[in-house]
């Protein structure tokens, strides 16, 4: 068995493939997933695979994935497939946990079976065991393994796979980047990059309207600016407007601002600051400036250039935003002067 697991992690390519097959849980496969299927379908091997309860097992806390995130919704089909096969026939993969463990096994591979199985054990279906295969693999391979699974799957973010890998880097490899690439079959630019999107700040995060929307292409363009201290600060404040901004919107059930409009926000707030007297703060759509907010001694003049193809909702949000802005900063502005 440990052979068998170590040559998938010796032959499995790392660059994700459209799946070309669909496999018997109603879902397309990952390569890993047909290896998997495949040892359990062959003949007199299929006695190795074991029947536990989803409770059986705690999960390994170095896979990428976010398990507490895992829905009966985003699970949907694959519980439907699982119910209607009377178990997952493409199989989990454990470890033993150490002796004295609250658990016997240690999940590895399989978070999303085994969600679904537990699922269906709580909703009219407790007779379903979870079908896993027992492997011994030390961290560093099975932290691997999981990566080769995780790397086909749409619903790992690029920000989870970021987080796992900073956090990896020191608990596998030493804290040497060059290592972890190699073994990841990464090149050290790659890895670098992941490594940089792992370490934007909480605010920058929650500016995003999901966690799925910060990308890579993101943190190249925040990164420099982050590394400045003047920057950086301006940064977080926009960053920390914007997500209460985001907040309201998604309690009112409004459209969230898009992640291309985070972006080019952030990035004004290191170049600009907010309309003072005889200043002036540019309007920015996207990647696209439309207009500008000069503020005098009567109040605001907004001058704005709105094409025919303009997005009105996001140019009126963005208006709105920036409108309220320098309200806030016209009163702090006030009440710094009455502590002066």
């Amino acid at each position: 068995m440990v052979g068998f697991v170590r040559d998938i992690l010796a032959t499995l390519s790392y660059e994700p493939s459209p799946a070309e097959s669909f496999g018997v849980d109603g879902e397309a496969l990952s390569r890993l997933d047909q290896r998997l299927a495949g040892f359990t379908q062959g003949s007199g091997r299929a006695r190795t695979a074991i029947s536990i309860r989803p409770s059986d097992c705690s999960v390994w806390d170095g896979n990428p994935r976010d398990v507490p995130g895992l829905s009966a919704e985003s699970c949907r089909s694959l519980i439907e497939s699982i119910a209607q096969e009377d178990g997952n026939r493409i199989p989990v993969l454990v470890r033993h946990n150490p002796p004295g463990s609250d658990h016997p096994y240690q999940l590895l591979v399989g978070s999303r079976r085994r969600f679904s199985v537990d699922w269906l054990n709580h909703n009219g279906r407790p007779e379903i065991r979870l079908t896993a295969l027992v492997v011994e693999l030390t961290d560093e391979e099975a932290f691997r393994l999981a990566d080769i699974e995780n790397r086909e799957r749409e619903d790992i973010t690029e920000l989870d796979r970021a987080r796992s890998y900073q956090n990896a880097v020191d608990r596998f490899y030493g804290g040497v980047q060059s290592r972890m690439a190699e073994a990841l079959n990464l090149s050290n630019s790659q890895l670098s990059r992941l490594l940089a999107l792992a370490q934007m700040p909480d605010e920058v995060v929650n500016a995003f309207a999901t966690r799925d929307e910060l990308r890579v292409r993101h943190s190249e363009v925040l990164t420099p600016l982050l590394r400045r201290t003047e920057q950086r600060e301006r940064v977080i404040l926009s960053a920390r407007q914007i997500g209460e901004e985001q907040q309201r919107l998604a309690a009112s059930g409004e459209r969230m601002i898009p992640a291309a409009t985070v972006l080019a926000r952030l990035k004004e707030a290191t170049r600009e600051g907010l309309a003072r007297p005889g200043n002036e703060q540019p309007l920015v759509v996207g990647d696209s400036r439309v207009g500008r907010i000069r503020s005098g001694r009567e109040g605001l003049a907004i001058d704005l250039l709105v094409t025919r193809d303009a997005d009105i909702d996001a140019l009126l949000e963005t208006l709105r935003t920036a409108l309220l802005d320098n309200r806030r900063q016209a009163v702090s502005d006030a009440d710094a002067d009455r502590v002066a």
